[in-house]
């Protein structure tokens, strides 16, 4: 993970209601797969499994700063499994949610999709 210098330097452009999200997403993906590679990249940060691959082929997730919105996108999202419909985008495969306000996150939600997605392999398209 990237050191807190950093990571206070990237989110600070960010609105103040939505730094909150970014700090809790980031420790949220810490605790679901500790081993995995932070990477800042655009407006953001990239998440993946670097002994499996690069930020595609083995991407877990990424955190956009958007001005109205924090985005957490799965670049293969349209695989993952969406129960409460929460996942959005027409880019095939790569589906977001748009996050406004901290205590309307859905967390033990997107807990379940940074699982599944650390779980997937997109070579067999299958779970690990």
């Amino acid at each position: 993970m990237l050191p807190n210098r950093t990571l206070e330097q990237l989110i600070r452009a960010a609105p103040p209601e939505h730094q909150d999200i970014v700090i809790e997403l980031r420790s949220l993906i810490a605790q679901v797969a500790p081993t995995v590679t932070e990477k800042t990249q655009g407006c953001g940060f990239t998440y993946y499994f670097a002994e499996r691959g690069g930020t595609v082929s083995a991407g877990l997730c990424q955190i956009f700063l958007l001005p109205d919105h924090v985005r957490l996108a799965f670049i293969h999202g349209a695989f993952l499994p969406d129960p409460k419909h929460l996942l959005e985008g027409k880019t095939y495969p790569k589906r977001y949610v748009q996050l406004t306000r901290y205590d309307h996150v859905p967390w033990d939600d997107l807990r379940d999709l940074i699982e599944a997605s650390s779980r997937f392999d997109p070579y067999t398209q299958q779970f690990r």
